[in-house]
């Protein structure tokens, strides 16, 4: 199959789509539902980039990404820029494997540059099957832990 993904704002017509991506039941544990995040980017709309991932005239994912904004793990850190990154990535089970996963995230960071950042932020719950691989071989390094802990991941994205 060849990959030719793009990023779709929801909209009234495909926001039910978006609702019914289901991750492997493994992956649970560590990815909000969609309709979850959607009610987070509606309670959040100055903050939340919400886009759903689609490939032809399937919905194949949901990333939502966020810009600008302080984090609670930064509370104590004088002078500590605001962060910008991903805050949500979903890819649907039967459509795992096939690079949308890499592609949402290029097309965040793709984002953040063109908004004058230079550096993407992630989040991911520790555990077996978890993400932090995933997002480790894109290159993000970690940094720490948040205040909840979950891992911090940074990537330069001035190289």
């Amino acid at each position: 199959m060849t990959v030719s993904p793009r990023l779709e704002k929801p909209t009234p017509a495909n926001v039910l789509s978006a609702c019914r991506l289901r991750v492997r039941p493994d992956q649970t544990a560590f990815v909000s539902p969609v309709a979850e995040s959607l009610a987070e980017a509606y309670v959040h709309p100055g903050t939340a980039w919400p886009r759903l991932i689609r490939d032809g005239d399937r919905t194949v994912g949901f990333v939502m990404a966020f810009f600008g904004i302080p984090f609670d793990f930064d509370a104590d850190v004088p002078g500590a820029p605001p962060r910008s990154g991903l805050w949500r990535l979903a890819i649907d089970a039967g459509e795992q494997g096939r690079g949308y996963g890499r592609f949402a995230v290029r097309a965040v960071n793709e984002e953040i540059r063109r908004r004058g950042g230079t550096l993407s932020t992630v989040t991911w719950h520790p555990g077996e099957g978890g993400p932090e691989d995933f997002y480790l071989r894109l290159g993000y390094l970690k940094c720490g832990l948040t205040n909840d802990g979950d891992h911090l991941g940074e990537l330069d994205l001035t190289r």
